[in-house]
């Protein structure tokens, strides 16, 4: 796992730069699912998810060298606009590679935080693109998830839910490339060990399974327009893969249906907007996915809400 003592280090670090977000309790949710619902909203942070957190403690560790040569990062959007603002905190220059078509919301957001944007059409190889671009100019990479220090600051949710949540029973988080996961399992496991951290993924895709299953990062097929690009990256980090294989309680899969009421029933239930990967925590428990005791005091964590305003109106029209 990641020390704890590295994610209260990061909390410091970005403290007063970040957000401290919300856990709201949803009796209606809970009611609907059998237990105690709480959603740690992470759709309040900084550019609208959770990863300002790790993007900048790890800029605010990296050298003046790194700092001057520019930061360069991949991503489909989420991370894309959490590393471009983390380097108009420190003065830095930001280029992004994205896949062609990331949502425009996103696109949007990077633009506005002064990012250069590359876009790439074929998300298998994102990759190699940024690797192409980071040796070509020399930049500094700044890895989505899997690097310690970005794990450390992801880590800092499970700080903040242990903290205001401490009799919790259940934390559900989803997964993409598994900063997020595993920085959450690290600081929930290490503050209070009786928990139970429970992952999802999506069915159309999923990458941690099969890669617990191999033994190693395998890449993996991907579904194109998903609402839940947030959880599609083309593989597992490794140091995710080694953090989940050991302390992650259990692996459960959610459809995009599923997601997509989920978003409904937040919107007008709870009156929070997620998008697609943010409401994949709690579509886990609304579905009897997870494998949660009736009354158990849990946490679902709503990781984003960046969602195109067509494809909002969208999913409430279908």
């Amino acid at each position: 796992m990641i020390n704890l003592a590295e994610i209260l280090q990061a909390a410091d670090r970005i403290a007063g730069k970040i957000h401290r977000t919300p856990i709201f309790s949803s009796r209606t949710l809970g009611k609907c699912i059998g237990v105690e619902l709480f959603l740690k909203c992470e759709c309040f942070q900084k550019t609208g998810s959770f990863k300002p957190r790790g993007a900048l403690n790890k800029v605010l560790t990296l050298s003046d060298s790194e700092r001057h040569r520019g930061l360069i990062t991949v991503s489909a959007g989420n991370h894309a606009q959490a590393v471009a603002w983390a380097a108009n905190q420190i003065g830095a220059r930001c280029t992004v590679v994205m896949p062609s078509d990331a949502p425009q919301s996103k696109v949007d957001a990077v633009k506005a935080y002064r990012g250069k944007i590359i876009f790439h059409e074929d998300r298998a190889t994102l990759f190699d693109k940024l690797n192409e671009e980071k040796d070509r100019r020399g930049l500094t990479f700044v890895h989505p998830f899997d690097d310690p220090v970005v794990l450390a600051g992801a880590g800092t949710v499970g700080v903040e839910l242990v903290e205001d949540c401490s009799d919790v029973d259940f934390v559900i988080v989803p997964v993409g490339g598994g900063g997020l996961m595993a920085g959450v399992v690290s600081a929930v496991k290490q503050m209070k060990p009786t928990a139970k951290v429970i992952a999802v993924e999506l069915e159309a895709g999923p990458a941690l399974k099969p890669a617990i299953e191999a033994g190693n990062p395998i890449h993996v097929d991907r579904p194109y327009g998903t609402l839940a690009d947030g959880m599609t990256p083309p593989f597992i980090g490794q140091l995710p893969l080694e953090i989940a294989r050991d302390n992650i309680d259990e692996i459960v899969t959610v459809t995009e249906g599923e997601i997509i009421a989920t978003m409904k029933l937040l919107m007008t239930r709870a009156k929070i907007c997620a998008e697609g990967a943010g409401a994949a925590a709690t579509a886990a428990l609304l579905y009897g996915k997870a494998n949660v005791p009736a009354g158990s005091r849990t946490v679902a964590l709503v990781s984003g809400g960046n969602v195109d305003l067509d494809k909002l109106v969208s999913v409430f029209g279908s």
